[in-house]
């Protein structure tokens, strides 16, 4: 039997179990960001503490190492718990330098499993920006890890690494284990199972800037993937214009089947951060994007895949902050004052609404930054008839909100955590940090969980009247968002995951 016959009867064995099978996961598991489909940052899970100690080791269940930069979020599924980084403390000395890493841990006790280790692009330091990891978030489903690496690559990953042997039509993992010209290791049994993989940069076109920053939205068959499309070098010119924001892959085969046909490109001011989100209207399956120019899509899911790739069908479509600049956009560059705006945070659905928060790059531009209130059900420009309230932020964020029990939280690089009311947009509370905050708020149990990039952990009651819980010092700032799954919080530092978990008291 040829190797090209093996890959066709693989991908016909994989295509009937992705059609067939409805994700195995445990009910608490969390294996993909925020709550599944809608995004919303919100856990059912119960019994989490409400405080915790590193130094002390005060209901720490396990910690485990990482690099030295970590910007991706954890998720949880069928006894793994994977993160990216970077590659500041080798795993594995074969594997030495600047790289992004996924790493994989068992669920129980932190013990590491295996690992996907990728070289960085060396085009220019902002395609891929120096020891910033493996910056997205994966998304699993079944047994498969579906991530986007540093080098703009949708990948299909086995979650049991290369324990059972090296799986699927992708057989070059040693090659890509090593930069460009090097001859090629053999993976080892702590190495990552490339399934099948997509190279946006090379099959759309697609300049990346800064980092590839996703989190894989999957329905069905399909995966919809950001395409963290962006500016060039200079932070004025979009080299990109035609490539395309939002991208749809065919979980079966790894191939492109649909993409958007909106033109957001010449309107990106720096880049395309945000990942989709899905919700349910009047039974009708839509998914949720915020372009890089500050206009937030909903799009038809896709029914089937063609032989050409499709375009995906607008519903409808909301401009942010319709009186930004829409022209020579990038005149407008460190403006702090006027200014387009940016979307970071993903659209979070819930109860026929979409709640987003954006405003101004930043980096790049003006200080000012909104959470927004929009009604989903309608269609067509919903500009001004789908607006049902703005909330005014403190300064620029990078939040995803959080929505339960008709409250929404929302974070800004204000340094402050804000309590909206879910029904109106009046404000509740605030509550004032030291550091900026670039995570998103985990809601369970009845509290609120965030971090900082000053390294404290800050815990309040998740209810209208603000009250403060606790605020640990993690000894290093934070990016990651906090997640939890199987009674289980975990917590990722620049440096260090740790999972948290109610020490039972002693017995009298």
């Amino acid at each position: 039997m040829t190797k090209q016959t093996n890959r066709w009867k693989w991908l016909a064995v994989h295509a009937a179990l992705c059609v067939s099978i409805v994700a195995v996961v445990r009910a608490a598991d969390q294996p993909q960001w925020g709550q599944r489909f809608s995004r919303n940052m919100v856990s059912d899970e119960k019994n989490l503490p409400d405080t915790f100690d590193p130094k002390t080791g005060q209901n720490i269940k396990w910690s485990a190492a990482l690099g030295a930069s970590t910007h991706s979020t954890p998720v949880v599924a069928r006894g793994k718990v994977l993160i990216g980084t970077n590659n500041e403390d080798p795993r594995d000395p074969r594997n030495q330098g600047d790289r992004g890493v996924l790493m994989c841990f068992d669920e129980k006790d932190g013990k590491f499993c295996w690992q996907f280790a990728a070289p960085k692009i060396t085009t220019s330091v902002y395609w891929d920006w120096p020891k910033a990891g493996t910056c997205s978030t994966a998304t699993v489903e079944g047994d498969h890890v579906y991530i986007v690496s540093n080098r703009g690559e949708v990948m299909c990953l086995d979650l049991n690494g290369m324990t059972n042997g090296n799986d699927g039509p992708f057989q070059k993992e040693g090659w890509h284990m090593v930069p460009s010209g090097q001859p090629p290791l053999k993976p080892g049994a702590t190495d990552a199972d490339i399934l099948w993989l997509f190279d946006m940069v090379q099959d759309c076109g697609v300049r990346q800037h800064d980092s590839a920053h996703a989190s894989i939205l999957q329905h069905e068959r399909f995966l919809y993937v950001n395409t963290s499309n962006g500016v060039d070098d200079t932070h004025k010119v979009i080299t990109a214009p035609d490539a395309p924001s939002l991208i749809v892959i065919d979980k079966p085969t790894g191939l492109l089947v649909a993409r958007d046909d909106e033109h957001i490109g010449p309107g990106i001011f720096h880049c395309t951060w945000s990942s989709p989100a899905l919700g349910e209207v009047n039974g009708r399956p839509l998914v949720f994007f915020a372009g890089g120019n500050g206009v937030v899509y909903a799009f038809d899911t896709l029914k089937d895949a063609g032989s050409d790739v499709a375009k995906l069908k607008k519903v409808w479509w909301f401009d942010c902050d319709p009186a930004a600049p829409k022209q020579n956009i990038h005149d407008y560059l460190r403006n702090r004052e006027q200014s387009p705006v940016n979307i970071y945070g993903m659209p979070v659905f819930h109860d026929g609404r979409l709640y987003v928060a954006g405003g101004g790059d930043m980096w790049w531009g003006k200080r000012q930054a909104w959470l927004k209130c929009i009604d989903a059900t309608r269609t067509g420009d919903i500009t001004r008839s789908g607006a049902l309230w703005s909330y005014p932020l403190r300064n620029h964020t990078s939040s995803t909100p959080a929505v339960r029990d008709g409250l929404v939280f929302i974070a800004d690089c204000g340094k402050t955590i804000h309590c909206v009311d879910a029904a109106t947009g009046r404000p509740c509370w605030t509550h004032e940090t030291k550091g900026d905050i670039w995570a998103s708020p985990l809601v369970a149990d009845g509290k609120l969980y965030i971090g900082t990039r000053r390294g404290e952990f800050v815990i309040l009651s998740a209810t209208r009247e603000k009250k403060l819980l606790a605020t640990i010092d993690m000894g290093s700032p934070m990016s990651a968002s906090p997640v939890a799954a199987n009674g289980v919080l975990y917590v990722a530092t620049m440096n260090c995951l740790f999972a948290v978990q109610k020490t039972p008291a002693p017995a009298r």
